[in-house]
């Protein structure tokens, strides 16, 4: 029965590949399609391994590494799946073929009755037969030869019957053997797979849970590091308010004379900006060289034109006040441009902030809110000269070739760059000293090239201590060491690169365990090599208004730094409440003071 089973399992498992094969090519394909699974299920393992080590290499190192694991990990369950019905296909297959072998066997039975009968017959006749007797018996020659014919006939059938049982049961018992041969092997390949698909079941386990710790870590990072990041970067964008910005000398260029010997400074172009739209303080420095609104507003949103009839919301819904009159009270309540300013950036602001708010609201369906987020809005009429650009503009809107209004994005400073209309300068390009030409530099902002080291954006904002922004060698060179341990942790505890003042000047609600600066200039040693001095710095800038390359000079030789690298560097290890405030680019100088 054991013997039946198996021949008839292996017989199945043959049908199943789609072909015919041998113990031994059965056994090497199944060690084959084994093996696969082992080679697979190592692979990911090792891109996560791989992964994870580059972890503070890559901002979203998590879905890079479970996506793939989980992916490959199914996979593998399906074909461990699949191999299993087919061991149990075999199994039903054996079943099968031992029916096969038992009715066989029942044939056989007949037969050798019938085969034995037959043999004592032929004995008999044997043991009687006579020629003599036949000669007479026949009477004539032709009977003769009828009963002589008849005769060896019966003679060839009974010995083709002998060889045709012998055959069968030659047959039978080879097939009986290769049975339980086969089952034999089925049973052990049967328990190989068991024993393999509990191991990938404990080594899913394993990796899932190991998945579980990297998004523990990289959580962590996003708690800690994230968040001084968040501050850091500028992730709101303000505008110009009710009063210009205020200045800060000490963080402006000028400082520089008076800053130590040998120190570094960065300075930022634009910030707390999204840089989209007007620059408000490149729409005032048009202004005062004589552009019309029509000319200001054609150079922030190209492609546009002002509607002066446009069927606009007679009311408006406001966070906290509720629907009110649009013209009358929500728009000549908008706290956005000084009052003081030339009366065409006023119009063009006017223009900008109606088209906003129809635009956001989709012309009053909806709700606006009253802070920066949206536009700055006070339930108090500004009056002056805003009331009168808001008059004289009424309904006019920025809409685009259908007639439809646009997004009117607007920000005190971009830095001479606008992701909607390019360089904003006088002649449109970045050539040479460009930044001599920008608009918002003619204007007088304040944030067009500034150092920022205070918390927040007030010139009275708290400092942790600094009078300036300016960095001392060994602060300057902790900066470029943080970025070289974050390139290459090897072994180093990244979530520790936080400003080491970080305890004591709290960002982003965050404190920490930072590395002193002995400290983490020894894990740079480990991660290639520390900076411990550096003789210059140099910035390139590329056409799209974005910071290309940091090449700083030092005692390892010169090291090259993306711009966003090195602001992302910057903004988690600098310390006290130095930042670079632009979260969605990064366009900045450092400054050398010799």
């Amino acid at each position: 029965m054991l013997r039946r089973k198996r021949i008839l399992a292996f017989a199945l498992f043959f049908l199943l590949v789609g072909g015919s094969f041998s113990i031994t090519s059965f056994t090497s394909f199944f060690d084959s399609f084994s093996n696969s699974f082992f080679v697979k299920a190592q692979d990911p393992v090792e891109a996560l391994q791989q992964q994870i080590d580059d972890l503070e290499k890559l901002k979203q190192l998590s879905e890079q590494a479970t996506d793939p694991l989980e992916n490959e990990l199914d996979s593998l369950e399906k074909k461990i799946s699949s191999a299993q019905l087919g061991i149990a296909a075999a199994q039903n297959q054996t079943k099968e073929l031992e029916g096969d072998i038992n009715n066989r066997e029942e044939d056989l039975v007949v037969q050798y009755i019938i085969f034995t009968n037959r043999i004592a017959q032929q004995y008999k006749r044997s043991r009687t037969f006579s020629p003599l007797m036949l000669f007479f018996n026949s009477g004539t020659a032709s009977k003769l030869t009828k009963t002589l014919a008849y005769s060896t006939s019966v003679q060839a059938q009974d010995n083709r019957l002998i060889r045709s049982l012998t055959d069968e049961i030659t047959s039978l018992e080879l097939d009986k053997q290769k049975l339980e041969n086969d089952q034999v092997t089925l049973a052990s390949l049967e328990k190989q797979l068991g024993i393999q698909a509990n191991f990938f079941q404990v080594e899913i386990g394993k990796a899932r849970n190991y998945q579980n710790d990297l998004a523990g870590q990289i959580a962590t990072l996003s708690a800690q590091q994230q968040a001084i990041i968040n501050a850091r970067s500028g992730t709101y964008t303000t505008s110009v308010g009710e009063v210009p910005l205020a200045d800060d000398f000490n963080a402006s260029i000028g400082y520089k004379a008076s800053a130590p010997g040998n120190s570094f400074a960065v300075f930022s172009f634009g910030a707390y900006t999204h840089r989209n739209g007007m620059s408000q303080y490149g729409a005032n420095a048009r202004a005062k060289e004589g552009q019309s609104v029509e000319e200001i507003l054609a150079a922030y949103y190209p492609g546009t034109t002002i509607n002066k009839d446009y069927p606009e919301m007679g009311s408006i819904n406001v966070e906290g006040y509720g629907s009110i009159s649009f013209e009358d009270t929500y728009l000549q309540g908008i706290y956005e441009m000084p009052a003081s300013w030339h009366v065409n950036a006023l119009k063009a602001q006017a223009i900008a902030a109606r088209t906003f708010a129809i635009k956001y609201t989709n012309n009053g369906s909806g709700t606006i809110c009253t802070t920066e987020s949206c536009q700055v809005f006070k339930n108090s009429p500004k009056g002056g000269n805003w009331q009168t650009a808001v008059n004289d503009t009424k309904k006019w809107v920025l809409v685009d070739g259908g007639g439809n209004p646009v997004s009117t994005q607007y920000a005190s400073t971009h830095g001479g760059y606008s992701n909607t209309s390019g360089w904003d300068t006088t002649d449109k390009s970045n050539s040479g000293d460009w930044s001599t030409r920008a608009w918002e530099n003619k204007g007088s902002s304040p944030w067009f090239y500034k150092s920022w080291y205070r918390s927040g954006y007030s010139s009275s904002g708290a400092n942790c201590g600094r009078a300036h922004p300016w960095l001392s060698q060994e602060e300057f060179s902790d900066i470029i060491n943080a970025w070289v341990v974050r390139k290459n942790p090897n072994g180093a505890d990244v979530n520790r690169i936080t400003p080491v003042t970080i305890n004591e000047c709290n960002i982003g609600g965050q404190g920490g365990d930072p590395y002193s600066l002995s400290e983490l200039r020894d894990k740079a040693n480990g991660s290639g090599g520390a900076v411990t001095s550096i003789s210059s710095v140099s910035v390139s800038h590329n056409g799209s208004g974005q910071t290309a390359t940091v090449s700083v000079n030092t005692n390892r030789g010169t090291i090259s730094i993306a711009g966003s690298e090195f602001k992302e560097s910057f903004n988690l290890r600098a310390p006290g409440y130095l930042r670079i405030p632009q979260s969605s680019f990064s366009f900045f100088n450092i400054e050398h003071k010799n």
